[in-house]
């Protein structure tokens, strides 16, 4: 397993930007497949999106296409998330997560490694 480390989060109006930042402490950063998922008050966990250890493809949950960006810095160990036009319905506890698994990836179950959140709180 990875140990990640989330920064970014904060209080945001409706229709601000948030970047969301994931450091991981590994050598073999570049092996992973990297994602977000979030956690609402009172609602399950979902996946947000993911990105393979390239950063060639990207994958997102259908309801934050062309909202949400994934990228990654392999020489930084680090993923981002870059989150436009923000709603109050995007206020949760965002998780970086990572997997050796081949991509793509998008259940829970398949991320071995979980950082322990970064709270993203949207105000209308």
């Amino acid at each position: 397993q990875v140990q990640l480390v989330e920064s970014g989060g904060g209080l945001v109006q409706a229709g601000g930007s948030l970047r969301l930042s994931c450091a991981a402490s590994t050598r073999t950063f570049s092996s992973y497949q990297m994602g977000w998922f979030r956690q609402a008050p009172g609602k399950e966990r979902e996946f947000v999106a993911s990105i393979t250890w390239s950063g060639n493809r990207t994958y997102y949950a259908d309801s934050l296409k062309g909202r949400f960006t994934i990228s990654r810095d392999n020489a930084k160990n680090t993923v981002y998330l870059q989150m436009n036009s923000l709603k109050p319905e995007d206020t949760a506890v965002y998780y970086c997560v990572a997997t050796l698994l081949p991509s793509p990836r998008h259940l829970r179950s398949d991320f071995a490694s979980w950082g322990q959140g970064t709270q993203v709180t949207v105000s209308s």
